[in-house]
């Protein structure tokens, strides 16, 4: 991609003085266009959304205007929200150098879980900006708002960067904490201005204004330039033609990743999961160590390190000090670290969008960068790899929430009737908000007494309520190798599976054997230890069908969407060898199911499909039509593929028939099944075309599942299901 020359605008007349004053200390003479149009409309009073790239200059187009009514009037408040705490950290530090060259006493504040209680009433009184998180603002300032009286009072913005973060389960969350704002805005006489900042995806004024339910302009003609970019998408080489398995995606990053380490080029590498991100980190510290760089030039980054460790890591990145970091998406955000001349990602990520984001953070200051996509085997990774038109040629894709539904909307009304009491004739949501408040009264949480419903219980509704997958039922995790000390901590659903008795738990690059999980006291102990292989663990699930919502029978086949419970439990580990990545042994897994109420789509196949096969082949093609269909699902689904799950039955008790189905991840659904429900023809297709394009001969990876998996006659079975689907060919292959 070749450089980009600046578009540029002028700085507004009514701009206050000093802060222009400021933008020429910092070589600023003028803004970008996108910059100067945002700010106008701004200054017009609009709620605006500015979608650029990665380092365009987006945080001027809401720092500018915040200043700006700061310095005119004193008493003006601004609220700052960042999807992350090492963000809103990060962002802190660069209003503080801003307004350090202003030279007044504008004051800003952090305040998070990591602020201390001697800060937080200084805060509270004194602080024109609060730079904050959503959990925080959910937890720590709505329900506590008397306290905050003179922010509400003088709220005049609330600044929400990285839109496109906010989709799925955690921006159906947000969307409720907007909400609960904007009540207690105007309970104490306030009507903020709304200033969203987002990476590139297809629809982010729909997106804001459905978080916002108000209007909002959007601004997406960027002006900042772009120095050349090298993007490289590298498949790696099939090492088995006949299985269709390709060399590790995680062998080959290292491989990457180390010319870079060697060359002393300063990068990025992307993985997608904890474990890989900690595994790629063993194998880099191990190249550095033989090139005799030192350990800390070499760092990981991901959720579950403490606040310090990612504050260190950060800098050193900043200063040059870190040669590369491996990391989980966490920073995937604008979190800013400097300037990297590489980003390698180990996988697809899942979207488009992300794609973009991980590859932005190399080349920040227009100077020439690469980014290298390395695909796996997975079926989404070589559909992006065999078309790359696809990636290059479509738009990002779109953000899509369901803020109405009934559990995260019943979860916020609690939260809202705790800060203040509702008014008859009062909105929140959608028209049975009524019947919603009349069920609380039912079930003795309100109480409806002079045209009010007031919250009658003593339990605190927000602490119980998580915004994302993690809340406080984290699990903490305890170092006893020494004298006993936290490291860590991993949200309750994954630390079945990666803090299980026996489990090697791998945290900087420093493996650790769980000895005890306390599941319900919510701890693991872990100690030291040096072994050459990591574990794996697989969960048995089941899916028992409560409600269906809709229902099309087909010709060949019957769709339906539907309210579902998935009962899972953790069953074995396997040990596998670092390096070969073979399996060296296994172990039982001891604990508890665990249940979720959510929505699914499924897919029913015909009597007369079922004849023409024996069980084994049935059972054989479904499994690879459901791994066909939850590695495509993310193509049409803004979502990481770990939010939408499957699960295949040759007879499932509800429709007595061959079932697949696919489900949300999240409790009450947020979307994603129904979504598949209205384009199951989509997925269908793309799904076939994969598995006839894969030059493989039975099954592999890279389409229907590894052969081990998915049996001799997966492949086979699977296409002649599809293609009776669509009713293209018989059941058999041959052309109708």
């Amino acid at each position: 991609m070749p450089p980009r020359s600046a578009k540029y605008g002028e700085i507004p007349d009514e701009i206050d003085h000093r802060l222009v004053k400021a933008l020429k200390e910092r070589g600023i003479e003028r803004l970008y266009s996108h910059q100067s149009e945002a700010l106008k409309a701004v200054l017009a009073g609009e709620n605006i959304v500015v979608v650029t790239p990665t380092a365009s200059g987006k945080t001027l187009t809401y720092n500018l205007p915040v200043l700006d009514s700061i310095l005119k009037d004193s008493s003006t408040r601004a609220m700052y929200i960042f999807p992350t705490k090492a963000l809103s950290q990060d962002q802190v530090t660069e209003v503080h150098e801003f307004i350090n060259t202003i030279g007044e006493d504008i004051k800003t504040y952090t305040y998070d879980g990591d602020t201390p209680s001697s800060a937080r009433r200084i805060i509270r009184s004194a602080g024109h900006i609060i730079v904050t998180n959503p959990d925080m603002l959910h937890t720590g300032i709505l329900p506590h708002h008397t306290k905050w009286m003179r922010l509400f009072e003088n709220l005049k913005y609330v600044v929400v960067d990285e839109l496109h973060s906010y989709r799925g389960v955690f921006g159906s969350h947000f969307a409720n904490v907007i909400r609960r704002l904007k009540r207690i805005c105007k309970y104490y006489g306030s009507s903020p201005q709304f200033l969203f900042a987002s990476a590139t995806i297809a629809n982010p004024q729909e997106l804001a204004a459905r978080i916002l339910d108000d209007d909002v302009s959007c601004i997406d003609d960027n002006g900042a330039p772009c120095g050349s970019k090298h993007f490289i998408f590298y498949n790696p080489p099939v090492v088995n033609k006949e299985l269709g398995i390709r060399r590790s995606s995680i062998l080959e990053t290292k491989s990457i990743g180390e010319l870079f380490i060697a060359n002393k080029v300063q990068s990025i590498i992307f993985a997608r999961s904890r474990l890989n991100t900690e595994i790629l980190l063993t194998y880099m510290r191990e190249a550095a160590k033989a090139r005799h760089i030192p350990m800390d030039a070499i760092r990981g980054y991901r959720g579950g390190y403490l606040p310090r460790q990612r504050r260190e890591i950060e800098e050193g990145l900043r200063k040059g000090e870190v040669l590369s970091v491996v990391s989980t998406n966490a920073l995937e955000l604008g979190i800013d670290i400097g300037r990297l001349d590489v980003a390698i990602i180990s996988g697809y990520p899942g979207s488009v969008a992300s794609t973009w984001q991980q590859a932005g953070r190399a080349g920040r200051r227009s100077s020439t960068s690469a980014a290298i996509l390395v695909g796996t085997s997975s079926p989404l990774d070589q559909y992006i790899m065999a078309n790359p038109e696809y990636f290059f040629g479509s738009s990002p894709e779109s953000g899509f929430i369901n803020p109405d539904n009934l559990i995260i909307l019943l979860s916020h009304i609690k939260c809202a009737a705790f800060e203040l009491p509702f008014v008859d004739g009062e909105k929140f949501g959608p028209d049975t908000f009524i019947e919603i408040l009349q069920f609380l009264e039912e079930e003795r949480i309100l109480r409806h007494v002079g045209g009010k419903w007031y919250w009658m219980c003593e339990a605190f509704p927000a602490e119980q309520i998580s915004l994302r997958t993690a809340s406080t039922d984290n699990v903490v995790i305890i170092d006893t190798t020494k004298e006993a000390r936290v490291i860590g901590e991993v949200d309750r659903f994954g630390a079945f599976t990666m803090l299980h008795d026996e489990a090697i738990y791998i945290h900087e690059g420093q493996q650790y054997y769980v000895e005890r999980f306390d599941y319900k006291e919510k701890k693991a102990y872990v100690k030291q230890v040096d072994v050459d292989y990591y574990t794996d663990a697989e969960l048995a699930v089941s899916v028992r069908v409560m409600d269906v919502f809709k229902e099309e029978n087909q010709e060949s086949f019957i769709k339906a969407f539907g309210e579902v419970v998935v009962t899972a439990v953790p069953t074995i580990f396997k040990k596998i060898k670092l390096h070969t990545h073979e399996n060296v042994g296994w172990g039982h897994i001891h604990l508890p199911e665990q249940e979720l109420h959510t929505t699914a789509f499924w897919l029913t196949i015909p009597e007369e499909f079922e004849e023409s096969f024996s069980k084994e082949e049935l059972q054989s093609g479904l499994l690879a039509v459901a791994n066909l269909f939850v590695n495509i699902a993310p193509l049409y689904l803004m979502c990481d593929p770990a939010d939408i799950k499957v699960f295949a039955e040759v007879r499932s008790p509800f429709t007595e028939r061959p079932t697949i189905y696919l489900y949300d991840k999240y409790p009450g659904g947020i979307g994603l099944a129904e979504k598949l429900y209205s384009i199951e023809e989509l997925l269908i297709e793309a799904a076939l075309d994969l598995t006839k394009a894969c030059q493989c001969e039975a099954g592999c990876p890279s389409c229907v599942g590894p052969l081990n998996e998915i049996g001799q006659s997966g492949k086979r079975v699977a296409i002649a299901l599809l293609n009776n689907i669509l009713n293209r060919e018989d059941m058999y292959g041959s052309e109708r």
